[in-house]
């Protein structure tokens, strides 16, 4: 057996068999068991395990009109993806109408129009533009997955989570005349059917699931992120809240509860609005599955409470 030379630190942890030729790797060495090989050409010193990773080992496979698509285009972006990234999932690949698409175990190569979608560099890798990207996956979503994404297009707020800092805002105006110019496509029923229900200014994903459950289950829709002022002084600004009922409806995710500084924030807060008459109710992901029923109930009491 061959003894393993060290390889040179500037390759770092992934390369390809070209860049490794030049610092004077041979194949052989290339080819040894020790390193993970994700794609054709490509080494890496370990298996890419996370979806960064993965796209970041396939990024000098990219050809000049290759652009991230679909799942790919849709995480990279940060929008809220309805299923979680596995090391099953493939890369999705967009190549011009004239051009072959690449193909391989963990690739798969789409054709799109150049002028359907324009072209952004995200972390460093091309990528269609976030609309672009919910057309893509639209044929997979459901009307309220739809509303969720949607609704990530259309904030313009710098806390919601994991969307790309420098993403460009979109407009409901913007989407339907992407709607009218891509025509019919697969999903585009969808699309249109998630527009009416999307609101400017959420949060969080979760806020979306929120006021989509409570809505469907024929209770008033409630506003979002309403700020309460008292003589012109701020006091909090509510996830959903029905101002003329006072009544606050806040989603608690892990970092409500993980973070001390965030915890103690939230218990002022919640301390705030009830010294001036709001009933709170606070609910968490056990009550948009198992205990949605016992959290609807509860919302209709103080509904109940306050118009009766």
């Amino acid at each position: 057996m061959r003894h393993r030379i060290p390889l040179p630190d500037h390759l770092g942890s992934r390369f390809t068999v070209a860049e490794a030729a030049a610092a004077g790797i041979g194949q052989w060495r290339s080819s040894t068991p020790d390193l993970d090989r994700p794609f054709r050409g490509v080494r890496t010193k370990e298996a890419p395990n996370t979806f960064r990773t993965l796209l970041l080992s396939y990024a000098p496979r990219m050809l000049p009109k290759h652009r991230c698509i679909g799942w790919t285009a849709i995480r990279l972006w940060g929008l809220p993806a309805s299923r979680r990234w596995t090391v099953d999932e493939k890369l999705a690949i967009a190549v011009p109408r004239n051009a072959a698409p690449p193909r391989g175990p963990r690739v798969k190569g789409r054709r799109l129009d150049v002028e359907r979608a324009q072209t952004w560099r995200v972390r460093g890798i091309r990528c269609v533009d976030p609309i672009a990207a919910l057309f893509s996956v639209a044929a997979e979503l459901t009307v309220d997955e739809a509303v969720i994404i949607v609704d990530a297009l259309l904030t313009r707020a710098d806390n919601y989570p994991a969307l790309h800092p420098w993403r460009p805002v979109a407009t409901v105006t913007q989407i339907e005349q992407r709607l009218t110019e891509w025509r019919s496509f697969p999903g585009s029923r969808t699309v249109r059917a998630a527009l009416p229900l999307a609101r400017e200014g959420v949060e969080s994903p979760k806020e979306t699931e929120t006021r989509l459950m409570i809505v469907e289950a024929g209770l008033p829709e409630p506003v979002v992120q309403h700020e309460v002022r008292e003589d012109r002084r701020f006091i909090a600004r509510i996830d959903l809240a029905y101002p003329g009922l006072q009544i606050a409806i806040e989603y608690e995710g892990d970092g409500h509860r993980t973070d001390q500084d965030q915890w103690r924030r939230d218990i002022q807060r919640t301390r705030d609005l009830e010294d001036r008459g709001w009933i709170v109710i606070r609910l968490t992901q056990h009550d948009l599955r198992e205990g949605k029923s016992s959290f609807l109930a509860r919302l209709r009491n103080a509904i109940a409470s306050r118009t009766a």
